[in-house]
């Protein structure tokens, strides 16, 4: 049985280390056989000596990285090298030595304990430890094989302890009493001031909660926890009034939300505090007696009657006189007015209920001594109803009979309505109008619910008799004072069918839907056509009518003076003239005739040679001005004309310069002065020269 060998791990001598020998029941020691070895290591780790068959280990070996290794070998005939026996396996196992001391996990380790934790893996030498105290500790740690017996081996880590906090710590106020001030004006919410209790726990254990649990205030102020902070905030929880109490006093309590049961020997988890709070006077506009005021008036009530009256007061102290006024943004057209000194309500305008029956209007009232402190209140007056209105249709009434109408028949029935609302509802009568009651061919029958009907007092009507009848009806109210007033119907009488149809009235067969009769259309029509051809006669008439010359006289021209009605299109006018038709004279057009004179002779054209296109304008046009003025064909003609003296029959005489002498020293205008009123001007102006010149 050579199948498992064993060998020690981690061999130290100087020769190969020997595992154990082979051998085969074939070998007879005549060197004829020859060992052969494979498997883990062989050749390497493990060698056999072929002629013996030990096997040796080359190496040192450690068990911790291979425990086991598995060979084979075989016996084999040296000279013919087949095998005399089949490949045997074995195993060599590695015998364990202590050459690996105890190895920890961790290099360091953390570990978390309650402090006044009981015993435990990793016990506590001190009873009660306390983290306030002391909260971090450092633990080494050896470990030992072998059992600690001598020769073992050994290994150290270090063990980090933190105690984890619990609840064993109540909230403390540094202080007994704190103080605050406080405005009497702060608004619900305002802040006032920050109280803190110090707790020694951490996170939830060091919450605090606060509230007020006694005191003068408790329902004036009120306290919240300020989550980050853990500090309690006092606020205003209504308002504060300083002429009514100065001086509040508050009871506040801290208290740990999170209390461990088992520490409730250590004493109360809460503290408390006394809280006071100074009310700060402000200057306060006044106050209302109301927060709202309704008043209510007649419509018919006259100018200058009072409505009622508002009344406020300053709340301070020193309770300075207050004046009322009304906020004319809230009464635009001055209806209302207040007294100043005693704030009555009255009328400045009359009133009407039918036009506004409620206005909202806004009185401020003021102290006198501090013109900023001021202070509104609304102001609703309502506008009772008087029976000023009289009733009316409801719309405006037109129907129609037929001609075989019978007696007492409906033919429309009547509505009214009233802009006034008395307390009782509307009761309306109607009746005919007296002057027509007795000569209508109509009655009103009147249906006690503001109703009414128009009956047919006859038989048969007749459209060529009388094709429209107006109905007065008078409807009244039963309110006081009674109002009544007319309205008219009109009733036309019309053809109709068996089933009382109307099929056509006198009235739809001579009057045009657009109110205009027939014959009126037609006559319209004939004078717009008359008028139409009066003016396309006019205008050929005038198209055809040859245009006069400007001298009507062609002999004797003398004394005729031609006026032209055209303007001159000044210096924008760009039609006047073409400054490329003055540059290039092959574009003017022949000359023509003149109309007033005759020429005696015609001459050709003079052509001018073509200005360069830099020449100035000026040379040029003066250039062309030099050539016409020695041009004998170039117009206009000299002729010769004789005209009358100016100013004859006038007392003035001629005013012409041409019998006028050279100098000014030789006139003079004293003469201007007797010529009257129109030559004033004149005279003034020239009448003073030498007075001017003396000075």
């Amino acid at each position: 049985m050579w199948n498992q060998f064993f060998l020690l791990e981690e061999y130290t001598g100087s020769d190969y280390q020997y595992v154990g020998k082979l051998h085969s029941d074939q070998d007879r020691g005549d060197g004829s056989l020859k060992y052969i070895l494979s498997g883990d290591g062989a050749g390497d780790l493990f060698i056999i000596n072929e002629n013996t068959g030990d096997i040796q280990a080359t190496k040192r070996l450690d068990r911790e990285e291979k425990p086991v290794y598995i060979l084979r070998a075989q016996a084999i005939n040296r000279k013919t090298g087949r095998p005399v026996e089949p490949e045997s396996e074995f195993i060599i196992k590695i015998h364990d030595i202590n050459d690996n001391e105890p190895i920890f996990t961790k290099e360091v380790y953390t570990a978390t304990v309650p402090e006044m934790s009981d015993v435990g893996i990793i016990k506590t030498a001190l009873l009660n430890m306390d983290r306030e105290n002391r909260e971090q500790y450092q633990v080494v740690i050896q470990a030992k094989d072998m059992g600690g017996q001598m020769g073992g081996l050994s290994g150290t880590t270090t063990v980090n302890i933190t105690l984890t906090d619990v609840n064993d710590n109540p909230p403390r106020f540094p202080q007994s009493t704190y103080q605050f001030k406080t405005p009497e004006s702060s608004p619900p919410g305002t802040p006032i001031g920050r109280i803190k209790a110090s707790d020694a726990d951490l996170g939830e254990n060091a919450e605090i909660e606060y509230s007020i649990t006694e005191g003068e205030g408790l329902d004036m102020f009120d306290v919240i926890t300020d989550q980050e902070t853990q500090e309690g905030i006092i606020t205003v929880k209504k308002l504060l009034d300083f002429e009514k109490k100065k001086v509040y006093s508050l009871k506040v309590e801290a208290s740990n939300p999170h209390v461990e049961p088992r520490f409730l020997y250590l004493g109360p988890f809460k503290d408390s505090a006394t809280v006071k709070i100074m009310v700060e006077d402000v200057d306060e506009p006044p106050v209302f007696s109301k927060l709202a005021y309704i008043l209510q008036i007649r419509e018919d009530a006259q100018i200058n009657t009072t409505i009622g009256s508002v009344t406020a007061q300053d709340p301070d102290a020193a309770r300075n006189p207050v004046k009322y006024s009304v906020d004319r943004h809230t009464d635009m057209d001055r209806i209302f007015n207040i007294d100043s000194g005693n704030g009555s309500i009255f009328t400045s305008k009359l009133l009407d209920r039918e036009t506004l029956l409620w206005h909202n209007i806004t009185v401020i009232a003021t102290e006198i001594n501090n013109p900023k402190q001021s202070s509104r209140v609304p102001l609703y007056i309502k506008v009772l109803d008087v029976n000023d209105n009289p009733p009316e249709f409801a719309e405006f009434y037109e129907t129609f009979v037929c001609e075989k109408a019978k007696a007492d028949q409906l033919i429309q029935t009547l509505r009214a309505v009233d802009k006034d609302d008395p307390y009782s509802g509307h009761q309306f009568s109607f009746s005919l109008a007296p002057e027509a009651a007795s000569v209508s061919n109509f009655t009103i029958q009147d249906n006690k619910d503001n109703t009414a009907g128009i009956l047919t007092r006859k038989n048969g009507y007749s459209r060529h008799e009388m094709s429209t009848y107006l109905l007065p009806v008078v409807i009244s109210d039963n309110d006081y004072p009674v109002q009544s007033s007319t309205g008219t119907v009109t009733v036309r009488v019309c053809a109709c069918d068996h089933q009382g149809n109307m099929q056509s009235c006198h009235a739809e067969a001579l009057v045009h839907p657009t109110g205009l009769s027939t014959g009126a259309l037609v006559a319209i029509l004939l004078c717009i056509v008359t008028l139409l051809v009066t003016v396309v006669l006019f205008a050929a008439l005038r198209r055809q009518r040859k245009k006069e010359p400007l001298i009507i006289s062609k002999e004797d021209i003398r004394d005729n003076i031609v006026s032209y009605n055209d303007e001159g299109g000044g210096e924008e006018d760009t039609q006047a003239f073409d400054i490329g038709t003055l540059r290039n004279p092959e574009a003017i057009e022949d000359s023509k005739l003149r109309r007033d004179i005759v020429p005696e002779a015609l001459f050709l054209p003079r052509r001018t040679p073509a200005a360069c296109d830099n020449t100035d304008v000026r040379d040029f046009i003066n250039q062309r001005l030099k050539e016409n003025d020695t041009d004998p064909t170039a117009p206009p003609y000299d002729s010769l004309a004789t005209f009358a003296y100016e100013g004859t029959g006038s007392v003035a005489d001629s005013l012409s310069s041409l019998e006028s002498v050279t100098t000014d020293g030789d006139q003079d205008y004293e003469y201007l002065s007797d010529w009257g009123p129109r030559f004033k001007k004149l005279a003034d102006m020239y009448g003073g020269v030498d007075s001017d010149k003396d000075s």
